[in-house]
């Protein structure tokens, strides 16, 4: 959701209202903003910005801290989860080090929270870029080459085995090859505590998008072959993958278009789109309402631990989404609530769109227009806020 430094990319109310328009009443936030989400001094200063701003339900991530006694602190400041990137470094944690990795994951296990990884292997992603920067290589193929299949295959494979030993709730983001949902799953079947989600853009777009729209169409992990596509939706539709998950990632033009592609800011927008984009696949008959429901609100609850959400019953909270299945329409991003307006779905006919959101019991969103005021939204919190924690 961006905010603090990075608010002319995105800002909380901005990004919850992206959120309501496009039928997400909850919303998980990440830790890669400026300042870094990283201790229980950074969480509670998001925290203290959202809560009067968001239109739906805030979770906040954070990034590790330089050292690992502060990750209690941390995750009593009533963290959802720790992301951890394995592509670059980020916070206080030295990817390359196996020792403290698995000392990260040794204490977050003691502390039962969640670990979300992205997994592309930092050391192979910087070895294939200095090789490309000193052929002179500035373009998008030379981009697909760096962050090619292996370094995702390395980086899951890693994180699997880092933790073999440890009782870590590890979830893999915006997983994008087939061989990365087989080894997750075989982790699963052993008893691990594991998951993984997949986004709109693995499952519906393919690297020739890439080659044709250029930088725009950059996400990390990159698009992948159509063959791998399928792959994905098999994991999909036969139920070894957990959850899809938007991947929000607003960020302006120039920084799209960036003349240095090493410096292109990667991924796009996906609130405003999730739902629209897998209505239109229900349409399809590729996916189920029922499955749908199970991946994005029952399957995201249970593995975040967002008690008495993601589910219609009593005593639930009235987080609900109402969509017409039949009302179709056309992307358009210079009609997103997101400050960020392209997107690799623009022009893309859509068949089913969310209709009215509430959060809360509270109508917010009826018919694309925003009915209440910024802090509707709660602040969702981990099982190690103390009592009291107001969001």
């Amino acid at each position: 959701l961006r905010d603090q430094a990075l608010a002319y990319k995105e800002d909380f109310l901005s990004g919850t209202s992206s959120a309501a328009c496009g039928g997400v009443t909850t919303v998980l936030d990440m830790p890669n903003n400026e300042p870094l989400t990283a201790g229980s001094a950074a969480v509670l200063e998001r925290v203290a910005l959202a809560k009067d701003r968001a239109l739906v339900n805030v979770g906040f991530y954070a990034a590790p801290g330089p050292s690992l006694d502060g990750l209690e602190d941390t995750a009593k400041a009533g963290i959802i989860g720790f992301k951890l990137f394995l592509s670059r470094k980020l916070g206080g944690v030295n990817v390359e080090d196996d020792d403290l990795l698995k000392g990260f994951f040794r204490e977050t296990a003691r502390l039962s929270i969640p670990v979300v990884v992205h997994a592309e292997d930092y050391t192979l992603l910087e070895r294939a870029r200095q090789e490309m920067v000193s052929a002179g290589r500035d373009d998008v193929e030379a981009y697909l080459k760096v962050h090619n299949p292996r370094a995702e295959q390395v980086a899951v494979r890693r994180a699997l085995r880092l933790t073999e030993e440890l009782d870590v709730k590890l979830h893999f983001a915006h997983v994008s090859l087939g061989s990365s949902l087989s080894a997750v799953y075989s982790a699963k079947t052993r008893g691990r505590r594991v998951s993984m989600e997949v986004t709109p853009q693995h499952l519906l777009l393919s690297r020739s998008l890439i080659l044709e729209m250029g930088s725009v169409a950059l996400a990390d992990p990159p698009l992948r072959s159509p063959r791998t596509r399928a792959a994905l939706w098999g994991g999909l539709t036969s139920g070894l993958v957990d959850s899809v998950a938007s991947d929000h990632a607003p960020h302006t033009l120039e920084e799209k278009n960036h003349q240095d592609i090493w410096q292109v800011r990667t991924g796009f927008p996906g609130l405003d789109t999730l739902l629209p984009l897998l209505l239109t696949e229900v349409n399809s008959g590729r996916l189920t309402l029922q499955r749908l429901a199970t991946l994005t609100s029952s399957g995201p609850a249970r593995i975040f631990g967002l008690t008495h959400r993601g589910t219609l019953k009593l005593g639930s909270w009235a987080d609900l989404v109402v969509v017409d299945v039949r009302k179709e329409s056309v992307i358009d991003p210079t009609r997103f609530r997101s400050k960020a307006h392209f997107s690799p779905f623009r022009c893309k006919r859509v068949r089913g769109l969310p209709t009215m959101t509430f959060v809360n019991g509270v109508k917010i969103m009826d018919e694309q227009e925003i009915t209440a005021s910024p802090g509707t939204g709660s602040i969702v919190r981990g099982p190690f806020a103390p009592q009291g924690f107001r969001g």
